[in-house]
């Protein structure tokens, strides 16, 4: 087993971040990642499509927050770095942004450094902590050093809560994280649903609960509860494609990704 700073990176078990960055086409995955990626793929061919419009959504959704001027960024299950990450496309339109990126894979820790070389006016950190105890999040020293609570703050749940099922507590600890946020914070979030390509959606279930990953896509409508309170933003909770799609990105159809993606604001 690789191990790093005497931590046990587990790379002989497969892990979602890691059979994420597969999909991308990157290179910090091993040979169990890439077996259980490759067991996916071979029933949802479309995931590395659905992973490169995942990493386009949180780049537009980031690049709309910060030109509403929004300088302060929050993204929970940061996963491992792809450039441009958050942190660059926020501090591309401002400078002074300041961004506290959040996971809990030791791997995905091995590679903090290049989410931290933020702009000299902004700042960027890394904290290590679990979605699923919001609590010791929002506490933890890194993210309270680098984010004021008492301004709006833009907090990313992209592709996090299909993880984390309902006996998991996912609505109750995103209710948490939501009401640490003061008015005119913002919540991104893309999420996988069964309503578009149902029976590769539950294979693809099956193959993550295999893997040691838990997993539970959502309707629409259940994807909405999560923003209960809070008003979204145009165009609503659509297929992810259709978020404010740039004009220059080839058109995918919903079946192709299955992914719902949403941004709202506190009022």
């Amino acid at each position: 087993m690789g191990r790093y700073d005497g931590v046990d990176l587990r790379l002989n078990v497969p892990h979602s971040a890691r059979m994420y960055d597969y999909f991308l086409g990157g290179f910090t995955n091993f040979a169990a990642d890439r077996e259980a990626a490759g067991h996916a793929l071979a029933v949802a061919p479309w995931l590395r499509a659905a992973a490169r419009v995942n990493r386009s959504f949180m780049q537009r959704s980031t690049r709309a927050l910060a030109e509403l001027g929004f300088d302060q960024f929050l993204d929970i299950g940061t996963g491992i770095p792809t450039s441009p990450n958050l942190h660059e496309v926020a501090q591309g339109v401002r400078p002074e942004a300041r961004v506290v990126y959040v996971d809990n894979d030791p791997i995905v820790l091995s590679h903090a450094q290049a989410l931290l070389t933020g702009t000299p006016e902004g700042r960027t950190a890394y904290v290590e902590a679990d979605a699923t105890d919001p609590a010791r999040l929002l506490a933890a020293p890194g993210l309270r050093e680098t984010l004021d609570l008492s301004r709006p703050v833009a907090l990313s749940l992209n592709a996090l809560l299909h993880f984390v099922p309902d006996a998991h507590g996912a609505y109750g600890l995103v209710e948490h994280l939501k009401s640490a946020l003061v008015p005119g914070s913002a919540l991104v979030m893309t999420h996988v649903s069964p309503e578009f390509a149902p029976e590769d959606i539950a294979t693809l279930t099956r193959i993550y609960e295999a893997a040691g990953t838990a997993a539970q896509a959502r309707t629409r409508l259940r994807i909405a509860r999560f923003f209960d309170g809070w008003t979204l933003l145009e165009p609503g909770l659509v297929p992810i494609a259709q978020w404010r799609p740039s004009p220059d990105e080839a058109p995918v159809a919903a079946e192709e990704v299955s992914l719902y993606a949403g941004v709202a604001v506190r009022p």
